[in-house]
């Protein structure tokens, strides 16, 4: 493999007047291409991922504080049992509007545990797309490569063999769009 851009260049150029050749340097051009929609997709997926997994995180931390708080609230209803207190009415009464309380955070943290799972069904589908776009851009990058050996050994099995590669990538990346 050349090891600068601008040798494959001078390579793709000498190439170009060969036109076996020349579909081999069209062929890279389009592969490159691809390769960089299919970097860029996954990046966008992997921050999407990220963003999605903060949310989930943070929508449990919400549920772990209502739960913090609902026990709280139980407990001082069970010291309020084990004490003798003077005035039973206004006991009841606190009682009342703690236990009120505690059914309220129980009604916040089901919401807080449904939001947060589905939070995280977001991130498992979107760990499978950036899944595919991963292996959809090494497949293109693979296939790139392959078919630039034909233009250092002017043998058309290379560029066949980049060609299944960089369409099984296509259908990968393709594939990566699909899930939803």
């Amino acid at each position: 493999m050349p090891e600068e851009p601008q040798e494959l260049a001078e390579r793709a150029e000498h190439g170009s007047h060969d036109s076996a050749m020349g579909r081999v340097t069209i062929t890279m051009a389009i592969l490159a291409v691809i390769v960089a929609a299919a970097s860029l997709m996954g990046h966008r997926s992997a921050t999407e991922q990220l963003l999605a997994q903060t949310k989930a995180t943070d929508q449990w931390a919400y549920y772990q504080a209502k739960d913090i708080r609902r026990r709280s609230y139980e407990l001082f209803i069970d010291e309020i049992g084990v004490f003798s207190l003077q005035n039973s009415a206004s006991v009841e009464a606190v009682k009342a509007k703690y236990e009120k309380e505690i059914e309220k955070y129980k009604d916040q943290q089901a919401d807080a545990q449904a939001e947060a799972k589905k939070t995280e069904d977001e991130v498992a589908m979107l760990q499978r797309r950036v899944d595919r776009f991963d292996l959809a851009e090494v497949l293109l990058e693979a296939a790139l490569v392959i078919c630039s050996i034909t233009l250092l050994t002017r043998k058309l099995t290379f560029w066949a063999i980049g060609l299944v590669l960089g369409a099984i990538g296509v259908a990968i990346g393709i594939a990566g769009l699909m899930v939803h």
